[in-house]
């Protein structure tokens, strides 16, 4: 047992589940249009799951919208912005929200962020980058010349030769992190278990925290009958990144990656040394879904959850 942020104790599992899931549903295959979205959000906030980041992720072409459905649903009786108000109305009565944003790779590895907005707090940045840019970065933050309003930023290097010299150089740069994409709208866009494997072994050793997205919408890989596509399962990344952080070898992390029985990867988490479980997710430190309900159902019926079950 370990001690969770209210002083309660808790099992290795709750520790490897605590704040993994950001909000995804902007994002294929859900794409919930931004009204119904934001609303979703609200609903899971007022549930307060600890599963969940309570993080809306959203690209930052799509700051404005979002700004927009705030105002019109942040006062009572959804009026909108009071005539007058001014920022100070609006941060003392309006919509308040944690947002990690997904900035185009033309944004810069400086992250050039949209204008502030009072209600959203920007928790962290998310941008695709090749090796050499996160370089620059990496440097650019050692000197203190980058930071300011963000300084937590995740590049999602491109998958192909030498694409874990885009993690090497983040090593010593946190809170720099890198992430990892395991799936999408094409085949070519899930990694493949080896490639998964080398990934995890690389922030490993180079002490660099990852994030994923994409694909990761069940707790245990699994072959999608309509699209013929293999997911990842978010357990399996979980349990990896546990044996890879405890010092497990390739064919071990490679195996985990590989298991389909949902009800052995969950008994392999339940044993886990509850120190493992934290060394874990300071090396996997979450993933974003489009259904934030799926992976707290599939925890739930695994026996995950413990005193978290509602």
């Amino acid at each position: 047992m370990t001690t969770g942020p209210t002083g309660t104790t808790e099992t290795a599992a709750q520790t490897l589940l605590r704040g993994l899931v950001d909000d995804a549903g902007l994002f294929p295959p859900t794409a919930l249009p931004m009204a119904q979205a934001v609303e979703r959000h609200r609903s899971d906030r007022i549930v307060a799951h600890p599963m969940l980041t309570h993080r809306f992720l959203c690209p930052a072409h799509r700051w404005d919208e979002l700004r927009q459905r705030l105002t019109d649903i942040g006062w009572p009786g959804g009026r909108g912005r009071p005539a007058g108000g001014g920022d100070a109305d609006t941060a003392e009565h309006g919509e308040r929200m944690d947002v990690g944003l997904i900035l185009a790779p033309e944004a810069g590895v400086a992250g050039r962020l949209p204008d502030p907005d009072p209600r959203i707090r920007v928790t962290h940045c998310e941008i695709p980058a090749d090796a050499a840019d996160i370089r620059g970065a990496a440097d650019l933050l050692r000197r203190g010349e980058i930071g300011g309003r963000v300084r937590t930023v995740y590049f999602e290097p491109k998958r192909g030769p030498g694409w874990l010299d885009a993690v090497a150089v983040l090593a010593g740069a946190r809170p720099l992190g890198a992430k990892v994409r395991c799936g999408g709208v094409r085949a070519d866009l899930f990694p493949s278990i080896p490639e998964l494997d080398d990934f995890i072994a690389a922030c490993r050793d180079n002490d660099v925290p990852f994030k994923a997205t994409a694909g990761l919408h069940h707790a245990a890989r699994y072959t999608d009958p309509k699209t013929r596509f293999t997911h990842h399962g978010y357990l399996n990344l979980l349990l990896a990144a546990a044996v890879a952080a405890d010092g497990g070898g390739s064919a071990e992390v490679r195996s985990v990656l590989a298991e389909r029985d949902a009800e052995a990867l969950a008994q392999g988490i339940i044993r886990l040394d509850p120190t493992a479980a934290a060394r874990a997710r300071e090396l996997f430190v979450g993933y974003g879904s489009c259904s934030t309900g799926d992976p707290v159902r599939d925890a739930g019926r695994l026996g995950l959850l413990g005193s978290w079950e509602i």
